[in-house]
């Protein structure tokens, strides 16, 4: 069925005319089962190439602070910071989430169609639809600010109907937060789902809960927004359903062998290679982008193909103590030897050299694997990431209690435990924080998402948002010597070289601006 939906949506830009063999509404949406397949278009687009399938993984710079590229390939590229309008990564990440929200608006048009559909059945499609549509805006304005908010399909594709001027990222941000909390509780509970590939009530709120605390921060600074965030974030908590897998790692050998943890991964990226999948049976490269460097054929078998893309600085390396779990899984202790693939250990002198650790494509199920794709699912949200919200937002809302404050603490001090291999329920003074305000507070928990969240694609945000991301890049580029020549050195010079003022956005694509004449371009691009 996916196949049918992703031929109905095909498009090469929102903008460009429909392709000649676009099926009109005309010849789909009669039935359930081609409405349901529809709505897992909208889905699917979170598994295209230019988004969770490659190019966020490693290619676009949003690990920051902690990580680089290191592929020469992109060495001109927003990869690298050294961005440009005519990036094809960033075109390519505009067109996708514009294809994904024409999918939505689409499947939306003909919500109605279907005639012998349960009305329960129809406004869970319905919600479903609309807050992909939302997250998809999310995704957008995030990376480019003022976007154009299209919310019926176009009459037809020339291009008189499609200057469309951008609304402002401040309204942007407005929409999604009504539309994401108008159907949130038409989601099922997480209990009820086998796993995070659909939405639940859980997922919609810890969703709210980073749409939230991304607009209270920098550059909206929207006032409030702390005090919902933290209201969303408590949603989840108080459903009393999630907690924290023991075993740090084993969260990430899940996501490797397509187990599903819901309790702990609210909402993930579904990638399979024949085996179960929510919304497509397409893999993706998660392990291969952003896994341990790894190439070589033993014994007629492939054990596949990893570039190492996205490479660990000394800075992040150095946040972790010695007795955190998560640093050596995080950041791996080993690559692989080309000749006969057995592991190597990397001098513990060499920080930078170290790649991503957390998909470890060795964990895969099949003994022969494919060079390039992977099975791998990636996380959105996880509940480590609702209980550091949670705190984050109770520390900076001037309204909080102290009691929220202890509570905020706690959730802190659990993620802790459980990222030094404790119980994360049992306090233990050799991990955990002792109270000592909100200014305190907010300080520890900069530190600890990215120990706890590092190369999940949310550091670059949180910098943005913290009013960081300028200094941090640039303090990271002073600690790299000139005179080191090895190739990952290089590497994180140009990375965190290359950075500006200005790249707290990307640029709109130059495309698009030569299709819309009602873009305005972002400020110095």
């Amino acid at each position: 069925m996916f196949c049918v939906a992703a031929m109905l949506f095909s498009s090469c830009s929102f903008l460009d005319t429909y392709p000649e063999d676009f099926l009109t509404p005309d010849d789909f949406y009669e039935t359930e089962e081609e409405l349901e397949s529809a709505l897992l278009g909208v889905y699917a687009t979170l598994a295209e190439s230019s988004l969770y399938s490659t190019n966020m993984l490693a290619r676009m710079g949003l690990s920051a602070d902690i990580g680089y590229e290191r592929y020469t390939f992109d060495e001109t590229s927003v990869g690298y910071y050294d961005v440009s309008t005519a990036d094809s990564k960033i075109l390519g990440y505009w067109r996708e989430l514009y294809d994904g929200i024409g999918r939505a608006n689409v499947v939306l048009a003909n919500i109605d169609r279907p005639a012998d559909m349960e009305q329960e059945d129809r406004d869970l499609v319905e919600a479903q639809a609309r807050f992909l549509r939302a997250y998809y805006y999310f995704m957008l304005t995030t990376r480019f600010g003022d976007v154009p908010l299209i919310l019926e399909v176009p009459e037809n594709g020339n291009k008189e109907n499609v200057q469309i001027p951008q609304t402002s990222q401040r309204e942007v941000y407005r929409y999604i937060i009504s539309e994401m909390e108008s159907v949130a509780e038409q989601l099922p509970d997480a209990s009820t789902l086998t796993g995070g590939g659909r939405l639940s009530k859980s997922a919609a709120y810890g969703i709210l809960a980073r749409v939230a605390m991304y607009m209270a921060g920098n550059p909206l600074n929207e006032p409030g927004m702390y005090a919902k965030a933290k209201n969303y974030a408590k949603r989840v908590m108080d459903y009393n359903f999630h907690r924290l897998n023991p075993v740090y790692e084993d969260v990430f050998k899940n996501y490797i062998q397509d187990r599903y943890d819901i309790a702990e991964s609210i909402f993930e990226v579904e990638f399979s290679m024949g085996g179960q999948s929510t919304y497509t049976l397409t893999a993706g490269q998660v392990g291969r982008m952003n896994g341990i460097y790894y190439y070589t054929v033993v014994d007629g078998k492939n054990s596949g193909q990893s570039l190492g893309a996205l490479r660990a600085s000394s800075y992040f390396y150095e946040l972790f103590d010695a007795t955190d779990v998560r640093r050596d899984w995080t950041i791996a202790t080993y690559e692989f030897s080309s000749e006969t693939g057995d592991k190597v250990d990397i001098d513990p002198a060499d920080h930078w050299k170290r790649c991503c650790g957390k998909f470890r494509r060795e964990y895969e199920l099949t003994s022969s694997k494919d060079l390039v794709y992977t099975p791998i699912n990636f996380p959105i949200l996880r509940y480590s990431d609702v209980l550091l919200m949670y705190a984050e937002c109770v520390a900076a809302d001037p309204e909080s209690t102290a009691q929220e404050l202890t509570d905020a603490y706690e959730c802190v001090n659990m993620v802790r435990r459980r990222g030094h291999g404790l119980d994360a329920g049992t306090p233990d003074p050799s991990v955990d924080l002792v109270e000592e305000g909100k200014l305190a507070l907010l300080e520890e928990i900069k530190d600890e998402r990215a120990r706890e969240l590092g190369f999940e694609l949310l550091r670059k945000d949180d910098l943005i948002r913290w009013g960081e991301l300028y200094s941090r890049m640039r303090a990271i580029r002073a600690t790299i010597p000139e005179h080191y020549v090895s190739s990952w050195y290089v590497a994180a010079r140009l990375y965190y070289g290359n950075i500006s003022q200005r790249d707290v956005l990307w640029p709109i694509p130059a495309y698009e601006m030569g299709v819309n004449h009602q873009l305005v371009q972002n400020e110095g691009f």
